[in-house]
């Protein structure tokens, strides 16, 4: 197996020390210098705080390199994790509690497309898509795919086995209005055809 690329940043030469030697003492990983950190799996931030230099500096590398982050911190708020969020990062290690064995598993989660957040944390966070759902995406009438009541009507009637003529009888439609519906469908979501948008919708739990 490929060792993890890993970038690290940190705020001061301490913590960068430290972290080097913890990941540079494990098999499985591979820190590479700072000119190669555009070939990162994982790049993990330390910092005293998410001020407005390190967010900044957040941003700048989502834009350079897709990997994920690992943010190791003395302290972090709900808004600053929401910011953190956006700037692909998917896991937060408070730096007391920092040890050898947290953190190679946080990177490790965090290579694989997982994440690892304080239950705390965790709990504000889902609050916050909970307001979102209630505040913005249901009073647009759309769903957590970001279909409209609409097409998921149109979905599940063609999951039923119903043709266009039927299903425009059902919902009241034009036919006409019911092609352009699976169209918008099957084109945003970039699917094949009738089919697959049905099994698109059966398996993202919509229908």
């Amino acid at each position: 197996m490929e060792p993890i690329r890993v970038a690290l940043q940190a705020t001061d030469p301490l913590s960068h020390a430290g972290l080097a030697n913890i990941l540079q003492a494990r098999e499985g990983f591979r820190l590479l210098p700072r000119t190669g950190r555009s070939e990162a799996d994982v790049l993990v931030v330390a910092t005293d705080r998410l001020t407005a230099e390190i967010i900044a500096s957040l941003r700048r590398a989502a834009g350079e390199m897709p990997a994920p982050v690992v943010l190791v911190v003395n302290e972090i708020t709900e808004s600053e994790l929401l910011t953190a969020v956006e700037c692909r990062v998917v896991a937060v290690l408070p730096r007391a509690a920092v040890t050898a064995e947290r953190l190679t598993q946080s990177i490790t989660a965090a290579a694989q497309g997982g994440g690892v957040l304080p239950s705390n944390l965790v709990g504000e966070l889902l609050k916050h898509v909970q307001r979102l759902q209630r505040e913005v995406v249901t009073p647009s009438g759309i769903s957590s795919a970001g279909l409209t009541q609409r097409e998921v009507d149109v979905l599940r009637l063609m999951a039923d086995g119903l043709d266009t003529n039927e299903i425009a009888g059902k919902l009241c439609y034009s036919e006409r209005t019911v092609k352009n519906v699976i169209y918008g469908v099957t084109h945003r979501l970039k699917l094949r055809n009738r089919s697959h948008a049905v099994a698109y919708a059966l398996r993202s739990g919509i229908i």
